[in-house]
């Protein structure tokens, strides 16, 4: 694993008691170290990471991301916008999603990008017709639906039969054909994507035997692949974000190394976005209430749903901390649920959590929400999106 990082007040709190809140806190130690650990896991091998942009568009993150050498996972032609912007290389950059437009494709072109990650045959026909129509050749992964369940929640599985997501295996040779044929589409290899928040191996070791064998299936057909691309998914400890700030990268790489089969000149491409970002950002807010009935006890919190809405979409949890209260050394806790001010019952971030005895006007820090976060965020009931403070500063 990473460094371990047994204090959790990592946070500058003389900086935080002064800033009007709520507001996202980046720390840009923890974001260096994990992308540090990331190039020296790569290092040696035909291996290149693409960050998923959409886990986190922050402006300032994105730019230290691209400074590292990592290219970019794209789903948007503003995504796509936003990558230049910070400086990531077009050739680096991976096109994926189940809806590209029209114009969004021919950004993609205009640009030279890397690599669409195509999904379907009309998609496929589509690319293939623009490119045409500008006089190029476009990039092309087929995106395999692999039909293996990661077991995550339902809204973030994406490798079964049952999801809108990629090709299924049973097309795929069909597919693979008429991508052959068409005069505008360089098809460079394939692309797998299982999901998110994946925290044990065992999918991913099921993906490296599917691979393995299309492989050699098409290899006997004399077709082979430039690009293999296994998409991201790695989870990240929510429980504990202290302890395990960066997730098992050398576990989830090493599951690749160990098992993909890798033919002489492919090369191995990832798409990680939550793993990279997701526990160097936290949500900070203030107490603007404690109330109680007859039942519970509510810390009622200037931040909403609005905010982070991951709690309210997935019943996601997020480790809470008082950090007025912790740093005060209260041995004294309550049972709270910690609920925003948004006019939702789902405007909860968790229930019956046991915090510090909690006081109108201390800061709560609610951790790992630097991936999906911000970048779901929006100004329903009319609030307005919240800033972000990175530590420490430039």
């Amino acid at each position: 694993m990473g460094k371990t990082r047994l204090d959790h007040h990592r946070f500058a709190m003389d900086v935080v008691q002064q800033e009007a809140t709520p507001f996202y806190y980046y720390d840009m130690d923890m974001l260096h170290e994990t992308l540090d650990l990331i190039n020296q896991l790569t290092e040696g091998w035909p291996y290149m990471v693409h960050y998923a942009v959409k886990a986190n568009g922050n402006p300032q993150i994105l730019k230290h991301i691209a400074k590292s050498g990592l290219g970019a996972d794209l789903v948007s032609g503003g995504e796509i916008k936003a990558a230049i912007e910070a400086g990531f290389s077009p050739r680096k950059m991976t096109f994926a999603g189940v809806g590209k437009t029209d114009w969004e494709i021919r950004l993609g072109l205009q640009l030279g990008i890397g690599c669409f990650n195509v999904e379907s045959i009309p998609e496929l026909e589509a690319i293939n017709e623009i490119a045409a129509n500008m006089g190029t050749v476009a990039n092309v992964a087929l995106r395999v639906n692999p039909d293996i369940d990661a077991h995550t929640h339902k809204y973030i599985t994406t490798g079964t039969a049952d999801n809108k997501f990629g090709i299924g295996i049973e097309i795929l040779e069909q597919v693979i054909g008429q991508a052959l044929e068409m005069p505008h589409i360089h098809l460079r290899g394939l692309h797998f994507h299982i999901g998110s928040q994946i925290t044990l191996m065992k999918p991913f070791e099921m993906l490296c035997d599917t691979i393995n064998k299309l492989i050699d299936k098409y290899e006997r057909h004399g077709i082979h692949f430039e690009i293999i691309n296994v998409g991201g998914g790695l989870g990240i400890d929510y429980d504990h974000p202290d302890q395990h700030p960066i997730p098992d990268l050398e576990g989830y790489m090493g599951t690749f190394k160990r098992l993909l089969q890798l033919r002489p000149g492919q090369e191995l491409h990832f798409e990680l976005g939550r793993a990279i970002v997701g526990n160097c950002g936290s949500l900070i807010s203030r107490v603007t209430y404690v109330k109680e009935s007859r039942n519970k006890k509510f810390i009622i919190l200037d931040a909403g749903m609005n905010d982070l809405i991951r709690p309210a979409l997935y019943e996601a949890h997020h480790e809470i901390q008082n950090l007025t209260a912790c740093s005060a050394s209260a041995a004294d806790t309550e049972t709270y649920d910690v609920v925003g001010p948004v006019c939702e019952s789902s405007d909860v971030f968790s229930h019956d959590c046991e915090l510090p005895v909690t006081r109108r006007g201390d800061i709560i820090a609610i951790r790992s929400a630097g991936a999906y976060g911000e970048s779901m965020a929006s100004r329903y009931n009319m609030r307005g999106l919240v800033a972000s403070l990175f530590h420490p500063q430039e």
